[in-house]
């Protein structure tokens, strides 16, 4: 949390509805420990706001896409590995 591009906002913020969502989303956008951030939300269920960029519509969509993925982030450490020049 304390690398979070966030930190120091409201975290009210990141508890909203309709327009406010893509608007607070865009905040993530180049944040050190975005990744990170979005792991601990699938990884804990987080039911409710933005975590890593994503809304929690959007985290379940990938939680039902993706069903048999123990670890979130076991899995997008991995990746971020894979993808780095």
């Amino acid at each position: 949390m304390g690398h979070a591009g966030c930190r120091g906002i409201d975290p009210e913020e990141w508890f909203v509805e309709g327009a406010a969502q893509s608007r607070n989303r865009s905040l993530c956008r180049g944040c050190s420990v975005r990744t990170e951030c979005l792991a601990y939300a699938l990884d804990q269920r987080m039911d409710f706001g933005i975590w890593g960029g994503m809304t929690a519509r959007q985290r379940r969509a990938l939680l039902r896409r993706r069903p048999t993925v123990a670890s979130w982030s076991d899995l997008l450490k991995a990746a971020g590995t894979q993808h780095q020049p």
